[in-house]
């Protein structure tokens, strides 16, 4: 059996769903099982909506997720900006963005992203 859940809030996706799909202005920006989503999220909105899920309690506030909020004016989605969507509250963002909507590609582990530089380790690479 499958179910289609549909969020905003990644901290409630984690509890239901084996496999997760975050979109961003009406298109996937990354796919990956549960786990490796929240482990190593590759795309910087992935990454900004995992930092706003609120930690409760003190001693997992380990570190400043300060750096990695969203920031800027959601385009139109009717009207939605060249390349990639995300490039205009990107802080990686770079004239290819602008210019290519990047594909969605998986990696040997089935992880996929839709992103020019994605994102290791917390760098761009």
């Amino acid at each position: 059996m499958s179910v289609l859940f549909i969020s905003h809030d990644l901290g409630v996706v984690r509890f239901i769903a084996d496999r997760v799909a975050v979109m961003y202005l009406g298109k996937v920006v990354e796919v990956a099982d549960k786990h490796a989503l929240y482990a190593a999220p590759r795309h910087p909105y992935t990454r900004g909506l995992i930092a706003s899920v609120p930690v409760m309690h003190p001693s997992r506030r380990t570190r400043d997720r300060s750096g990695r909020r969203l920031e800027g004016d959601i385009p139109s989605a009717l009207n939605p900006p060249s390349g990639c969507r995300f490039h205009t509250r990107c802080p990686f963002a770079k004239d290819l963005c602008r210019e290519n909507e990047p594909a969605l590609a998986a990696d040997a582990g089935q992880h996929q992203v839709a992103c020019h530089f994605p994102l290791s380790g917390g760098n761009a690479v």
